[in-house]
């Protein structure tokens, strides 16, 4: 791994359609669904080469039980006294006013924050945001996943606490900077999106599902979101009882509690393929209502496809098994032939075509005139 020489960056002519300046921003929560709550946030400012101008970081009184304290450490009691998320707006807002939202699934940490204001009454400052994962796909970086440790080992950052928004944030700040300046030096467009500001938010749970219950008042149609192709060989059918594998082709169908596209985005950061129909080719159906009438619901239940629900999907995910030949699989050792971390092609990509595109698939936020497309 090569570290970036700033002596080539610093003859760059720097492109004048950059931005200014970045926050990048990393929450802790009390889950994935829109309902939950921030337990912590931290940000670090960036001036527009990616220097850090200074850092913040705060906990945050979720008001209900913090969730899962074995990922973000934060129990009750350290939480006890920590202010609410409307008591920090004011300094979060300065922090974040005039600059690129820039995190790791940038639309998870954007749309929890986005709820956060709507709570407080306020609308939150952020006009544009950038994914690093989008940023990685742009740059091509040799990446066997798309997770921010992976990044992070990348550039040579070294990250001293997982998952405590502090950390994180630093580590994302420390690997942005030089894949900024790889994209100005190649010219490569940064994948700014926009952010839209929110309607409509919930604090409710879904109430549970009892047989098929119609989207009333929407449409549950969606415009198609082209992704990048998936990288692994199709290892075949999910094992109920078993772990997912890289290259598994997944589709999903029906409503979901979490948003369909970060539940997308989750599957193919961890390296699976995300299938716009279901095919004798599909791995496995992740439905929440296994029993509906939908194409892909009764296609599964003909070709004997195996069928979990969004929990147990969400808890699969945690544990996915590497491809065959590849570095993580191999205890760092690539297979004969290939670079550490570029698997080989599977020969699925070219079998049968998908032909439920549109139906049930995730809606691309609104790009700025000019931007280039990015999926995050």
């Amino acid at each position: 791994m090569t570290m970036l020489d700033d002596r080539t960056t610093a003859a760059t002519t720097w492109p004048t359609a950059y931005p200014e300046g970045y926050a990048v921003v990393d929450v802790e929560t009390t889950g994935l669904f829109h309902y939950d709550r921030i337990v912590s946030a931290a940000v670090y400012r960036l001036d527009s080469r990616g220097n850090i101008e200074d850092h913040w970081y705060t906990l945050v009184d979720p008001e209900r039980d913090p969730g899962p304290v074995e990922i973000h450490g934060l129990t009750s009691e350290m939480l006890r006294g920590a202010p609410l998320f409307g008591d920090i707006t004011g300094e979060l807002t300065e922090r974040l006013e005039g600059r690129v939202l820039v995190a790791h699934n940038a639309k998870f940490d954007w749309g929890m924050l986005a709820r956060e204001y709507a709570r407080s009454g306020r609308t939150a400052p952020t006009r544009q945001r950038l994914c690093t994962i989008a940023l990685a796909r742009e740059l091509a970086l040799p990446l066997p996943n798309f997770k921010l440790e992976t990044l992070a080992a990348h550039y040579g950052v070294v990250q001293q606490r997982a998952h405590h928004a502090l950390d994180d944030a630093r580590v994302l700040a420390e690997a942005f900077r030089p894949s900024l300046h790889s994209a100005a030096r190649d010219g490569v467009r940064l994948p700014l999106l926009e952010c839209r500001p929110l309607t409509e938010w919930s604090d409710t749970p879904p109430a549970p599902r009892v047989g098929y219950q119609p989207s009333y008042g929407r449409s549950s149609w969606r415009p198609s979101r082209r992704r990048p192709p998936c990288p692994y060989p199709n290892p075949g059918r999910y094992e109920p009882g078993g772990q997912l594998k890289q290259g598994m082709r997944v589709a999903f169908s029906g409503d979901t509690s979490i948003e369909r596209e970060l539940l997308e985005d989750r599957a193919t950061e961890e390296g699976l393929h995300v299938a716009t129909s279901v095919s004798r080719l599909t791995s496995l159906l992740v439905t929440n209502d296994p029993h509906a009438s939908t194409s892909k619901a009764v296609k599964a239940a003909s070709y004997g496809t195996p069928v979990v629900d969004e929990a147990a999907f969400t808890q699969l995910l945690g544990h996915v098994v590497p491809a065959a030949g590849t570095a993580a699989a191999t205890g760092g050792v690539p297979a004969p032939g290939r670079p550490a971390g570029l698997p080989e092609q599977g020969p699925d990509h070219a079998t049968e075509p998908e032909t439920d595109q549109g139906a049930e698939q995730g809606a691309e936020q609104g790009m700025l005139p000019g931007m280039a497309p990015a999926s995050e």
